[in-house]
């Protein structure tokens, strides 16, 4: 029957739809393929018998000998003989059902008559098998007509067996099936029956043989009524049988349509009706309730040995009974759930069949994690009671060949020791149980020696020897056998539906890891004689990452944030306007719920919408967290990864979401409230360990670092993205154009007044506090980016100033001869083009802005900060600059303008361009006197059109260039306040508006030598009075305080 098992597998894998062979589909090939329909089987087949076959050789021999059967007695050889029947039967029937088997067949004789130049001698008795088989059961029928008596003794001998497994859930309740608490007295004894191994036989098998087996003798229903009451027993029990996998067979229909046109069954059609109505209306209900006893049965037993796993030796049959109890309804479930023939379907939705396969998955837990502990207990029952008693057992007549195999069980049993469980020896009782059934075939003909129809105590003591046998060697086979519920892999569609409305139902989803486990069956639903099979193994693996992945994403569903600040600014709003409307008498708005108020209890049994959210997340928790790891298809799953990625991926996207940044309203979230916002919800999901075991610091780590790049793993942009794009292209193009200023003494930059209002208020993104929150969001890799965002924008506009220089180099070099000739650098300056100063203006803008997340880096991470400030390396002052250190020469600076190449231009005339950049910058200043909003203030250390940054562009723009050209920046910057003496003849002009803030530009020389690392005052002394400067200083004080007043 294995061997027929495997052509079953290969005949399914022939008719499945999706396997179909290309020449079958391929249209050029349709005629050829009508043709060989037509005129199968082509042959002469008056010659060919097939009834010669090894099935019906077999069938035929046991006849002859007048086997004895009795699934009490002789259980191997009996189960083995209608299992043999049973698949026959399935195998016959499968291959009606194919549609294409004459074409298949027929094509590969041609195949093989063009190959070989003859037919296969074998294709003329398959032809006519296939020829006389287009109505299996009614050619079976006929066939199975000699081999009646066997069958039927067979069949009937399940009498005992089939009504006690085919009970209601009441009367299992009463007798308090598989309870180890109901009777304590007796909680260590052993688990015994006479009938051992028909105690977890499976119910689906029965129904298979008593259903198959009595159409195919369906003679004996008419003269034994045991044979008719357990018929009619199955009839009433399903509607629907398993053929193979999802291929079913309906029951009433086809012994409907068998039995009509055989005279005198009459009364046979009246029961088959009559039991089809009570299985529409009975069946669903019965079974519905069985799989309601077993989850609490099975809770129980479950529970019980996770406390008490010794239990698992005395009560191991206990275990192997729920298993398969539970298996048998879960299977039944599935199969008529997808074959349902009456209008009510409620007793084929069961919500909580998750329950039931997350049980079996616990004791199935139980027996691999303590399998050592059953071993030592029946290992130690095999030698010191079971051996003794077949020792014992006194056989009248005993014939030498059986005495031997009799012996050689005593002398197998006797051997044992607990110290071969504790060395860790492998156990391999196969010879045994093989010799037994040798033992049974020698005894169960008609003319033996030893009948074991006359000693059934013999029987009935083996088949408890072997269960006994099995719980030592075989336990994985055993758990294969009682189980196994593979067959869901080919009802995908119900498999995933389960799944679903698990996670639906609050109460089942901590049950939800029972799909996923439930895939590790799958690798049982394969055989060898079928190798190349992959739909199960694709259809596995497919599913079990689907169903951990869904319950990752709905774990993460539970999760929301409430707490933030910004939450509050409604209930203030409200407490303020209640004051004023109970002066007015009208009524307020109803109050919104404030924090904490989901922890206030006026009883224990009121339950609110967050304590629901709290529980089904801890309860899905607890499915995610049931096993570290699972093998599926030598593929190992682990469900906390799967958990721990999509935290990753929802962290991800909730950080960049909370940022609000709008790319057409060109708004965003002030950092601070991003950083309080990433703060909560990185507590919320810390309590998440609380649950489930996974590194959460792991997803933070992973998460943030990914945030302090330009894009995150997934190519999508982060928030340094986010917040180096807003500050270049919003806050510092608003800076440009003049509607905000840099405030030296609030450090931040703020809005001006002006007409058309800015959308946002600069100081709330740019000041002390938001800075540092922008650099704690960041770290230093995302700072070093804004910062190399930055430095591309310098570079870009000291490019446009070299263009400057080069057209305006004439009278620059001419300037820059003629500095003690004032008539004659006024004359030469009227020929420049003096754009010059906006564009530094704006280098100094950048540099300033940089400046304040430098600073904001360095109080954010002082630690790193220390490591720094004493290493010695290289790269000493790239690192320094990383970590906010300040530097007398910008390395970032010096990198983006060292990438600029000229074409055509020589290192010399780079550097020459680079030396009159600093006189044209300086000659220029003086035009700034007449700005109007060029005026210093002193409450905010600056002027309003942000010229006082030029101090900060003059000295980082000379240091990095004559870095990058090798020249001395002290004697550059020497130059260039030689150059800003011209700033001297503004007090000899008398025209009032080319002078009105004379003193306010005058400041600026101060605070470029201020600035400088490289300047001294005495040097400043030497090209511009002192006194003018401190003159200047008190002038725009006084007028400042004039302003004020």
């Amino acid at each position: 029957s294995v061997k027929l098992f495997g052509f079953l597998q290969i005949i399914f894998a022939c008719g499945d739809p999706k396997a179909k062979p290309s020449y079958l589909v391929d249209k050029n090939l349709e005629s050829v393929v009508k043709f060989i329909v037509r005129k199968f089987p082509a042959i002469e087949t008056r010659n060919n018998n097939v009834s010669s076959d090894n099935v019906s050789e077999l069938l035929n021999t046991i006849d002859a000998c007048q086997v004895f059967f009795d699934v009490t007695v002789n259980f191997d050889l009996t189960k083995n003989y209608l299992d043999l029947v049973v698949t026959y039967t399935t195998l016959m029937m499968l291959l009606s059902r194919i549609e294409e088997r004459k074409a298949i067949i027929g094509l590969y004789n041609y195949a093989h008559e063009m190959t070989h130049g003859a037919s296969d001698r074998e294709y003329p008795r398959l032809g006519q098998m296939i020829v006389d088989y287009e109505n299996p059961l009614k050619k079976m029928m006929e066939e199975f007509v000699p081999h009646g008596k066997s069958l039927s003794d067979a069949l009937i001998s399940l009498q005992m067996v089939y009504p006690r497994r085919n009970l209601s859930a009441d009367q299992w309740r009463n007798a308090q099936l598989l309870s180890l608490i109901s009777a304590p007295s007796t909680m260590l004894n052993p688990a015994q029956s006479d009938t051992m191994p028909c105690e977890y036989l499976s119910l689906d098998c029965m129904e298979k043989w008593i259903v198959f087996g009595f159409v195919l003798c369906h003679a004996v229903l008419n003269t034994d009524p045991a044979a008719l009451s357990l018929w009619k027993l199955a009839l009433q029990s399903s509607t629907c049988l398993c053929l193979f996998r999802d291929e079913v067979f309906h029951i009433h229909k086809a012994c409907e349509d068998l039995f009509v046109n055989i005279r005198g069954y009459n009364k046979r059609l009246n029961d088959i009706k009559e039991c089809k109505e009570q299985a529409l209306s009975q069946a669903g209900t019965m079974h519905r309730e069985r799989r309601k006893f077993l989850r609490s049965a099975l809770k129980e037993l479950a529970t019980v040995l996770s406390d008490q796993p010794g239990l698992l030796g005395p009560k191991a049959l206990f275990v192997f009974m729920a298993l398969s109890f539970a298996r048998d309804e879960i299977i039944w479930l599935l199969r008529h759930a997808d074959n349902i023939q009456k209008k009510s379907t409620d007793d084929f939705i069961d919500k909580h069949v998750a329950e039931l396969i997350f049980y079996m998955e616990e004791l199935r837990a139980h027996i691999r994690k303590y399998g050592p502990v059953m071993q030592r207990y029946y290992v130690q029952y095999l030698s010191g009671f079971d051996a003794v008693i077949l020792n014992e057992l006194n056989l009248s007549v005993c014939p030498e060949d059986e005495s031997i195999i009799m012996s050689s069980f005593v002398n197998t049993m006797t051997s044992l020791s607990v110290k071969q469980v504790e060395d860790g020896d492998m156990f391999d009782f196969r010879g045994m149980r093989l010799d037994w059934f040798r033992l049974q075939a020698y005894t169960s003909v008609s003319k033996a020696s030893l009948g074991i129809a006359d000693h059934r105590e013999l029987g009935k003591m083996m088949n408890t020897i072997i269960f006994h046998t099995k719980m030592v060697d075989s336990l994985v086979e055993m758990l294969v056998e009682t189980s196994d519920i593979s067959i869901f892999c080919f009802y995908s569609r119900a498999f995933e539906k389960m799944f679903q409305q698990c996670l639906e139902l609050p109460s089942q989803s901590r049950h939800s890891i029972s799909f996923p486990l439930l895939c590790t069956h799958f690798m049982s639903c394969t055989h060898e004689l079928c190798p190349e099979e992959v739909r199960p193994r694709n259809q596995c693996l497919s599913l079990c990452n689907m169903f951990l992945d869904e319950m990752a994403k709905q774990a993460l569903d539970f999760i929301s944030l409430q707490l933030l600040p910004k939450h509050c600014a409604k209930t203030i709003s409200q407490a303020v306007n209640k004051k004023s409307k109970k002066l007015t008498g009208k009524k307020g708005e109803p109050e919104r719920e404030k924090p904490g108020v989901e922890s206030m209890r006026k009883n224990r049994l009121l339950v609110t919408n967050l304590d629901k959210l709290h529980t089904a997340l801890s309860e899905l928790c607890f499915s995610i967290n049931y096993v570290p790891n699972m093998v599926v298809w030598e593929h190992t799953f682990t469900p906390r990864e799967y958990l721990t990625s999509h935290l990753e991926i929802r962290f991800t996207k909730s950080i960049v979401g909370m940022t609000m940044y709008n790319q057409a309203t060109q708004e965003i979230a002030k950092p601070s409230e991003l950083l309080t916002s990433v703060r909560s919800y990185m507590t919320v999901l810390q309590s998440i360990e609380n649950y489930v075991q996974i590194d959460i610091t792991r997803v933070f780590n992973n998460v943030l670092l990914q945030q302090t790049q330009h894009l995150d793993s997934h190519g999508e942009p982060t928030i340094t993205s986010l917040y180096t794009n807003w500050y270049l292209e919003t806050l510092l193009r608003q800076v440009s154009n003049g509607h905000i200023a840099y405030f030296p003494a609030m450090k931040a930059f703020v809005n001006l007044p002006t007409e058309n209002e800015l959308t946002f208020n600069a100081e709330e993104y740019s000041d002390i506090s938001e800075m540092r929150s922008l650099s704690e969001l960041l770290g230093p890799y995302g700072m070093k980016f804004l910062s190399e965002s930055l430095m591309w924008h310098i570079s870009s506009q000291v490019a446009e100033l070299k263009k400057l220089v080069v057209d305006n180099v004439e009278v620059l070099n001419q300037m820059r001869t003629s500095f003690d000739k004032p008539e004659q650098m006024a004359a030469l300056f009227k020929k420049l083009s003096c754009t010059v100063l906006k564009r530094m203006t704006i280098i100094g803008v950048i540099l300033s802005f940089r400046s304040l997340a430098q600073e904001a880096l360095r109080d954010v991470s002082p630690v790193t900060t220390l490591i720094l400030a004493n290493t010695v390396a290289m790269n000493v002052y790239e690192l320094s600059s990383a970590a906010g250190l300040p530097c007398e020469i910008d390395p970032a600076l010096v990198v983006a303008l060292s990438s600029q190449k000229s074409e055509n231009i020589s290192p010399e005339e780079e550097y020459k361009i680079a030396c009159l950049l600093m006189v044209f910058v300086a000659v220029s200043m003086p035009t700034l006197a007449s700005n109007v909003m060029s005026q210093y203030s002193p409450a905010i250390e600056g002027h309003c059109n942000n010229i006082h940054c030029l101090a900060k562009a003059v000295n980082q723009i000379a240091a990095a260039l004559f870095t990058i050209h090798k020249g001395s920046i002290e004697d550059r910057l020497k130059e260039f306040l030689l150059a800003s003496s011209s700033l001297l003849k503004i007090g000899q002009e008398t025209d009032k508006m080319t002078t009105r803030n004379r003193e306010s530009v005058y400041l600026l020389l101060d605070m470029i030598v201020q600035e400088s690392p490289f300047l001294t005052m005495d040097l400043l002394e030497s090209c511009f009075p002192y006194v003018l400067l401190r003159n200047a200083y008190h002038a725009v004080y006084k007028q400042s305080i004039s302003s004020s007043a």
